[in-house]
């Protein structure tokens, strides 16, 4: 008898599970700590690096994660989904997962010059450091997608936390005069991955207990992977898309730098709420097929109005010391403006809200009403940048950042509102096995 079933046999007798709760308090403690590292290495790089330099840092790594999570995060949801349900995606999710990092190596290769030269501005480090982290990162991200199926979450904050640390150390190294240069800041996103994956030989050693249990198929989890791909590239181009927006369009070559150091007000929750979506889609599903309405609705309210009290708090603080902090945090010669930055923290909260509702959409067996919700906000967003009135760029990023997450949030709560045919979300709620 598969976990599902067992899940669902505990919703009806008035049990939830404990793996949402616990398993997000766990993961939320790694991936805070995870936030808090991620932020101090950009704060160490832009001390150690001159605006130009450390715009390079931004723009490798406003790539490198526009790319990974665009063609990796939807494998690991695959793999943790699946496992959790008593499948056994191994195969097929190993399949998927190299294909997409062997299509990035032929066209990053293919495109070497191009890349090196009108991204990186000629640096081959930069250029090579990309290349590795991404290769390195298939693996990261499928260790990550095993580990939260088997309700490894220890581990699996340990995996990410100690891949910030190890990278936060290259740029201290800069800092205290051990190395020096862009390339050695550089140098620690390409080996974070590969340190990480250290945690891998003691998570396998414990044994696989999804082993021998039902297969997937590769159409059904190519199409999970798909829509799930769709969403994930939405979601990096609300995020990355305006730093290279602004670095084509800028005069001033160091603006996208300050343009990235905005967005990482978002960027930090954004990363702390990985550790409630890893476990928060299992549990609606499992509400779903049990047809747990009632609790299914109690989750994503108290979800929703803990976001709200998160988002109030930052908007709080940044519209009372705002602009003081990030002069402090990341220095250079800039003004911060206030009210955009308050405008990213309004922006930052209806994301994490719209994150939430998504996972709804997912469990209710509504995908591709989601993927489409998520693709006209990022359309809205990268065409407002394109033909913005404002001549300030940066403002123009906080005013369309906010406003598209707005609509996004407005459009995935009709989506929630309208609700699924009964049974459809059980049906939906995850890829079956065959």
């Amino acid at each position: 008898m598969n976990r599902f079933a067992s899940a669902r046999r505990s919703l009806r007798a008035g049990r939830a599970p404990a793996t949402y709760a616990s398993g997000a308090r766990v993961l939320s403690i790694g991936i805070a700590t995870t936030g808090l590292v991620t932020f101090a290495y950009f704060s160490l790089a832009s001390h150690a690096l001159d605006e130009v330099d450390y715009k390079g840092i931004s723009l490798l790594w406003a790539v490198l994660f526009l790319v990974i999570s665009i063609i990796y995060r939807p494998v690991e949801q695959l793999l943790s989904r699946t496992i959790a349900h008593g499948g056994h995606p191994l195969r097929t999710a190993l399949l998927i997962q190299g294909a997409f990092a062997a299509l990035f190596l032929a066209v990053a290769l293919s495109l070497r010059e191009r890349i090196e030269n009108d991204v990186f501005d000629g640096s081959a480090a930069l250029y090579w450091v990309l290349v590795v982290a991404v290769v390195a990162y298939a693996a990261s991200y499928f260790a990550r997608g095993w580990l939260a199926g088997h309700r490894r979450f220890g581990l699996y904050g340990g995996l990410v936390l100690l891949e910030s640390v190890s990278r936060c150390l290259f740029a201290l190294a800069v800092v205290i005069g051990i190395a020096s240069g862009q390339d050695a800041v550089a140098l620690g996103i390409a080996a974070a991955p590969l340190v990480s994956l250290l945690v891998v030989p003691w998570a396998i050693g414990r044994g696989d207990p999804a082993a021998g249990e039902e297969r997937l198929s590769l159409r059904q989890g190519s199409g999970f992977a798909g829509a799930v791909l769709a969403i994930m590239a939405a979601e990096q181009a609300l995020l990355n898309g305006p730093v290279v927006a602004v670095d084509a369009a800028a005069a001033d070559p160091a603006l996208a730098g300050f343009a990235f150091n905005v967005l990482l007000i978002t960027r930090a929750p954004l990363q702390l709420f990985q550790a409630i979506q890893t476990t928060l889609l299992p549990h609606l599903s499992g509400l779903a097929a049990a047809q747990g309405e009632a609790e299914f609705r109690r989750a994503i309210r108290a979800t929703v109005l803990a976001i709200a009290a998160f988002a109030a708090a930052v908007v709080a603080g940044l519209a009372l010391i705002g602009p003081w902090a990030m002069d402090v945090l990341f220095g250079g010669d800039f003004d911060y403006g206030r009210g955009g930055l308050v405008l990213v923290g309004l922006g930052m909260g209806f994301h994490l809200t719209a994150g939430t509702l998504n996972q709804a959409a997912l469990a209710r067996g509504r995908a591709p009403a989601a993927a489409a919700a998520w693709v006209a906000a990022a359309v809205a967003f990268l065409v407002w940048l394109l033909l913005t009135p404002l001549d300030d760029l940066l403002l123009a990023v906080e005013v369309g950042y906010c406003a598209s997450t707005a609509l996004l949030a407005a459009a995935l709560w009709r989506i929630e509102a309208a609700r699924a045919a009964p049974g459809a979300a059980a049906a939906s709620a995850s890829p079956p096995a065959s």
